[in-house]
């Protein structure tokens, strides 16, 4: 499972008319779930995410994590971030989870998300999306917790 993190000032996801989720302070998640990934590999990121230490002290040094602050989370699915760009110059998404599977890990990560943290809004899975932020640094981080598949092959 993949989750590149932005901190952020201010975040939105719009899907047509309707804004399905916005944030001030906080961190905008973009998640993607892999083939193999299972609810392990949600429950790695998730406390990952929620305890990644990337927001300023006092004295500037990223000291503090998203619940320090009192951010919110948006989480935004988005299955690009499995791509396999190796070859060519269209990419694969064959590594991504098929999308049924998708939208049950994504729905996973955000029910575990929700129970641990006050303050999360989504994006919609398999809407095309409008994502609108103001990056604050910028910061931003690319995660993973490995595929069952790859930790099974000593990967």
């Amino acid at each position: 499972m993949i989750a590149l993190i932005q901190r952020v000032t201010r975040a939105s996801v719009r899907v047509g008319d309707r804004i399905t989720g916005a944030i001030g302070v906080g961190l905008l998640v973009f998640v993607c779930a892999e083939r193999g990934d299972r609810a392990r590999q949600v429950e790695q990121l998730v406390a990952k995410v929620t305890s990644l230490r990337v927001f300023p002290d006092t004295a500037g040094k990223m000291n503090l994590n998203v619940r320090d602050v009192q951010g919110a989370l948006l989480l935004v699915p988005q299955f690009t971030l499995a791509a396999d760009t190796r070859s060519g110059t269209r990419p694969s998404f064959t590594p991504a989870a098929p999308p049924a599977e998708g939208q049950t890990l994504f729905e996973r990560f955000v029910e575990l998300a929700r129970q641990s943290y006050p303050s999360v809004e989504t994006g919609e899975f398999g809407a095309m999306m409008q994502v609108e932020l103001i990056n604050d640094g910028p910061v931003t981080f690319w995660l993973r917790a490995e595929p069952a598949h790859a930790e099974e092959a000593g990967q």
